[in-house]
């Protein structure tokens, strides 16, 4: 066991045995002490994309779209019901990659992404988070299954850019490199210079923490809401925090 692994075990450990306090969580204080780069998901640790912009709506409409080209086929039942756009942008790539096809359908979905910018929810307590981590002299990047157009446009609305130029990975033409890919990880730790041990990833799905298991970095979860949390840990991560202030707090300590 791994003495990262064995701090990650003890946040878990504090907040279900009751024995941790607000005061003195010394594994999360660990994590993010050791963070020299800091990693983040968008969707979900910085923003709420699709908060006013249904993402059910979304992945409905890019179904809708193939079968209006004859391509009713093309997706099962379980995939035209996923309710996720990205996991349909996935399924027809395996089917046909590199194709116009899911060039054009990958487009489309930058467009509705974008369009989701202007009513995304900022996640309580991400900007100063970001704002502070910046300050104290961390590096930030943003790996992310969405657009980097998108993630731009977002970060500049918020006055965040300057906290992660140029350090943006994002959706490429590449989609078989999606997360749980770690490809996106390795691109930032690359072009940073970073040995995986210095930097944190943070994130709220289980592809996140697959993928930064992959690349050999720490990981930090978070987790809106229970259901986020479960699948979470049932996927295997031991550090899981359902807000960010805690974590806003110990860095300005």
């Amino acid at each position: 066991m791994t003495s990262e692994t064995k701090r990650t075990d003890a946040v878990t450990a504090e907040k279900r045995n009751g024995t941790g306090t607000d005061d003195e969580p010394n594994a999360l204080r660990q994590l993010i002490e050791d963070a020299r780069v800091v990693l983040w998901d968008f969707d979900g640790p910085v923003c709420r994309l699709f908060a006013g912009h249904s993402a059910e709506r979304v992945a409905n409409d890019l179904a809708s779209w193939l079968e209006g080209r004859g391509l009713h086929g093309l997706l099962t039942d379980a995939e035209r019901d996923s309710l996720d756009p990205h996991f349909v942008l996935r399924a027809v790539d395996r089917r046909h990659p590199g194709s116009d096809l899911v060039a054009e359908l990958e487009e489309r979905l930058t467009q509705e992404e974008l369009r989701a910018t202007a009513s995304a929810m900022p996640t309580p307590y991400a900007d100063p988070l970001i704002r502070t981590w910046t300050a104290v002299g961390s590096r930030l990047a943003v790996t992310t299954n969405n657009s980097p157009r998108v993630v731009r446009e977002y970060l500049a609305s918020r006055g965040l850019g300057a906290c992660f130029a140029p350090h943006i990975y994002g959706r490429t033409q590449e989609l078989g490199r999606l997360k749980p890919d770690p490809h996106c990880v390795n691109r930032a730790l690359n072009a940073m210079g970073a040995a995986p041990a210095t930097a944190l990833m943070i994130g709220d799905a289980p592809t996140d923490l697959l993928a930064a298991r992959a690349a050999g970095v720490p990981f930090l979860g978070y987790a809106r809401n229970g259901h986020k949390g479960k699948l979470l840990r049932e996927a295997g991560a031991t550090a899981v925090v359902d807000s960010l202030e805690p974590v806003l707090r110990l860095l300005r300590r």
